[in-house]
């Protein structure tokens, strides 16, 4: 829950669907596909790539450093994650529910698009809603099919998703003009994985964090008011904080919807408003040593830390090596620690076999002994 002071929320309302068909057929050459995976070795360390306006694919993997024999040997040699993926979800302690998620193993079939690939652009993300669930649901039905029919998809998928954030926001906005009872407010965070590229885009207090061999690597920055960069944005455009709420408001500076909200957000603007629906996005290559991803809504993150949350995970995983249950068990656990908000997560592991045990190396240190406790040894030993 993100709006301050809310004790009551907007009645249930089922969720839009998008009805209109798709009857095109898309189909790009395989070195489109494979665009965002960097063909470093596995040994070496992943690249990161981090940026609140979207980034422009061409300055960072160049075109002609793709090859498709290249790519034929990286399939032969298993190069490439296998995911598998669990989800859970629960009311807390909270009377309405405004989490959603969703998990769809391959993007441009779900949306009858055809990738001349082997390996399917998989889509995850999860939505948390307030002031009522239905910027979440529409968000969550909606978003995905942006993407896909951008046109910059798959091509330039940064600029793709960052386009589809805002266009998604838009689009609920008129939603909202014509029926004003639809009128909340949703956090979104999203990840996808490309071949072995691994893309999190995120608007809000959601957050994803990357387990690497049992080491935290945060994948998102919560956007909350308290957050430096964000404040010096919002205040370059009309806005304020109070209290640590955006102007009085909102404990968070990014989402979508919140279009009911005087002064959050303008329509048609170059600058737009304080309320921000551009996310920010993260792009690695996945190693060997990326081992699974997790991702949650804040009232996971209320109750766990990022290395707490990888630490858990990771010795479950080893237990039963089942992702749903993981998830199962975070959500229990998050509720066992005094947990009050909505709970969602969502786990990708990037491998069938658990996370191997890490060998914790100890360091050697040199003992020494005095001559004259030697002595007194010497004496105990002779009797």
């Amino acid at each position: 829950m993100c709006v301050k002071d809310s004790e009551e929320v907007t009645p249930e309302i089922e969720s839009l669907v998008d009805n209109s068909n798709i009857n095109k057929k898309q189909s790009w050459p395989l070195h489109c596909e494979i665009l965002h995976a960097q063909m470093d070795n596995w040994d070496k360390d992943s690249s990161l790539i981090s940026s609140g306006d979207g980034i422009s694919l061409c300055n960072s993997f160049p075109l002609d450093s793709i090859c498709e024999d290249r790519v034929a040997l990286e399939r032969k040699h298993n190069i490439f994650p296998v995911l598998r993926s669990g989800e859970w979800s629960d009311i807390g302690g909270r009377p309405y529910m405004e989490d959603t998620h969703i998990c769809i193993s391959d993007l441009a079939k779900e949306f009858g698009y055809n990738l001349l690939r082997e390996e399917p652009v998989s889509f995850y993300g999860v939505f948390d809603g307030h002031g009522g669930k239905n910027a979440a649901h529409f968000v969550r039905d909606h978003l995905p099919r942006v993407i896909v029919e951008d046109a910059d998809f798959p091509l330039e998928l940064e600029k793709a998703v960052t386009r589809s954030f805002v266009e998604t926001d838009t689009a609920f906005a008129e939603t909202c003009t014509l029926e004003s009872g639809l009128s909340s407010g949703t956090t979104a965070l999203t990840a996808m994985i490309f071949g072995r590229s691994l893309l999190v885009a995120n608007a809000g207090d959601c957050r994803a964090v990357l387990s690497r061999r049992g080491t935290a690597v945060e994948m998102s920055n919560d956007h909350r008011p308290c957050c430096v960069n964000e404040r010096t944005r919002i205040e370059s455009l009309g806005g304020y904080v109070e209290d640590g709420y955006l102007n009085g408001l909102l404990a968070v500076t990014r989402a979508l919807g919140d279009w009911h909200l005087e002064g959050m957000k303008v329509k048609g603007g170059d600058r737009g408003g304080p309320l921000s629906a551009e996310p920010e996005l993260k792009l690695i290559t996945l190693t060997k040593d990326d081992e699974f991803l997790i991702i949650g809504s804040d009232g996971i993150w209320d109750v766990f830390s990022s290395q707490n949350s990888v630490s858990f995970a990771r010795r479950r995983l080893q237990e039963h090596n089942d992702v749903k249950l993981c998830c199962k068990e975070i959500v229990e656990e998050a509720i066992k620690r005094g947990a009050t908000d909505n709970l969602t997560v969502v786990v990708i592991s990037f491998h069938l076999e658990p996370p191997p045990q890490v060998a914790v190396e100890r360091g050697r240190v040199r003992r020494s002994i005095s001559a004259e406790g030697l002595q007194s040894l010497k004496c105990l030993l002779q009797g």
